[in-house]
């Protein structure tokens, strides 16, 4: 007795051809962009680039980091890149789906490797003989309708091996592929964690740094309000005058406020990238000064981020994925070819006999319904979307390499402009001063002078911020950002 009838047999229809998505991007994945837009002339300060970091999905959020590394209370740029390579959203979210494309490569390779298993099978069965036509009588002889029951036991070994499956093998070379891209686009995301974090870190510095300059106005404030009260009492100014340094200091104040509102808010927003608990209680270990980018020209810079850009090496892999998937729907039409072979003892269980089936297979798909058809056409809509978001990821990431050299030289001219104005303004807030003790004009000039002051200062620390943050684009355009940002930022310890 053997099992022929089951090792020998078949599959009923060839390896079909893996369907990858139509797209190779994935859309709920967030993103990280750093933009300097342009802001309209409606004011008398010379800030004319608007620097924001905007951060979604994912990477806005992370998971406790402070269990498994103490926090000291003072963060550094460096460590608050290291907590979030590791415990940012993103980087979990996409560390798992480089181990899921991992899984999905090796389950197309076990197609390709042989497959051994073992069963035991202990049947118990009677048979109606009337059912093979088995109805004779005979005078004086009784002969059961059922006969039975009767006792089988298999103990066998089995193993089966593809010998030529070309579906099979194009179907692991395309998950390989996609497996590589998935690690790529990690590597991307590392470079996207690093522009969140070291751009939020950026907008902390630089609303400690406008708070700093309006407590700093506000004390202004407050000692000229009090000498013109000292004025007021001695009949050199006028009600008026106190009025006027009266509501400078309640405006000082409300913009004080609203400046340490939104510090802390920029605070919280970091401590989310990166694991710490969401509160602003925390200070900033570094300052990052102004400093002049690296000199590297425009067309050179293009052609090391083409080489060197994670996500356009994904977007090339993706393409092959997609090649190899359309090539698996092709070889659904070939003849394949596959080994099985059983080995092992049955019978009785007092007396068992070995029995062994080897089985050769050659599987020629004649007509599947249609089926072959519809999987090419589907893998060539994915080889076809493939490649053109491929143009797009290059496009993009020229596109990239240029704005920021445009933000990075407009930038470097508006920390010029700035720095010249605050030279300016604090001069005629020197000369106002004078006139004003010398009683040769009123509190609202030197009111206006140091109002003209604050916007200066506030120019200049929005110029930094967008210079350091254009050096920082340059960086993640060029794909180096987590390589080599040192060389991109001037990171210095706080004083």
């Amino acid at each position: 007795m053997g099992s022929q009838g089951q090792v020998g047999a078949p599959p009923p229809n060839p390896t079909p051809a893996s369907t990858l998505p139509l797209s190779g991007r994935n859309a709920s994945s967030g993103g990280v962009v750093a933009t300097e837009t342009p802001v309209a002339g409606t004011t008398t300060s010379v800030n004319t680039l608007n620097p924001t970091v905007s951060v979604q999905g994912p990477y806005t959020g992370s998971a406790g980091s402070t269990k498994q590394i103490p926090f000291s209370g003072k963060l550094s740029l460096a460590e608050a890149i290291e907590r979030a390579t590791h415990f940012n959203l993103g980087a979990i979210s996409n560390a798992q789906a480089v181990m899921q494309s991992h899984g999905q490569a090796r389950s197309a390779r076990s197609a390709l490797l042989p497959n051994v298993r073992a069963d035991l099978a202990d049947t118990e069965e009677t048979f109606n003989l009337r059912s093979i036509g088995f109805s004779f009588s005979f005078p004086g002889i009784s002969i059961p309708t059922v006969v039975g029951p009767f006792n089988v036991l298999d103990v066998r070994a089995r193993v089966s091996q593809a010998i030529a499956d070309f579906t099979a093998l194009n179907n692991y070379r395309s998950a390989r592929e996609a497996g590589r891209a998935g690690e790529l686009s990690a590597q991307d995301a590392q470079e996207a964690i690093v522009l969140a974090v070291a751009g939020q870190y950026l907008q902390v510095i630089a609303a400690q740094a406008r708070l700093d300059s309006a407590r700093a106005q506000l004390d202004t404030a407050k000692a000229l309000d009090a000498r013109t009260v000292k004025q007021l009492q001695f009949g050199k100014a006028a009600q008026i005058d106190v009025n006027r340094s009266h509501v400078e200091v309640l405006l000082d104040q409300q913009r004080l406020v609203t400046l340490q509102n939104d510090l802390s808010k920029q605070k919280i927003a970091l401590a989310r990238m990166t694991g710490l608990p969401p509160n602003p209680d925390y200070e900033l270990a570094n300052q990052i000064p102004f400093a002049p980018a690296p000199a590297l020209g425009v067309e050179d810079a293009v052609q090391q981020a083409i080489a060197t850009r994670a996500d356009l090496k994904a977007a090339v892999a993706q393409v092959k994925a997609a090649e190899r998937a359309l090539a698996a729907a092709h070889a659904e039409r070939y003849p394949s070819a596959s080994l099985s072979a059983d080995y092992g003892d049955i019978g009785t269980p007092s007396e068992l006999r070995p029995t062994y089936t080897v089985a050769a297979t050659l599987n020629m798909p004649i007509w599947m319904g249609g089926r072959n058809k519809a999987d090419i056409q589907q893998a060539q809509a994915v080889l076809t979307q493939r490649r053109a978001e491929l143009e797009d990821t290059r496009s993009q990431v020229e596109s990239d390499v240029r704005s920021a050299y445009l933000d990075l030289e407009a930038a470097a001219n508006q920390v010029d402009v700035a720095k010249q104005n605050i030279a300016l303004m604090g001069e005629t807030l020197d000369q106002t001063r004078e006139r004003f003790e010398a009683g040769v004009s009123e509190n609202y000039d030197v009111i206006q002078s140091q109002e003209s002051m604050t916007g200066a200062n506030f120019d200049y620390i929005d110029s930094v911020f967008a210079h350091n943050l254009a050096k920082l684009s340059l960086a993640r355009a060029l794909g180096v950002a987590a390589e080599k940002l040192g060389e991109y930022l001037t990171v210095q310890p706080q004083p």
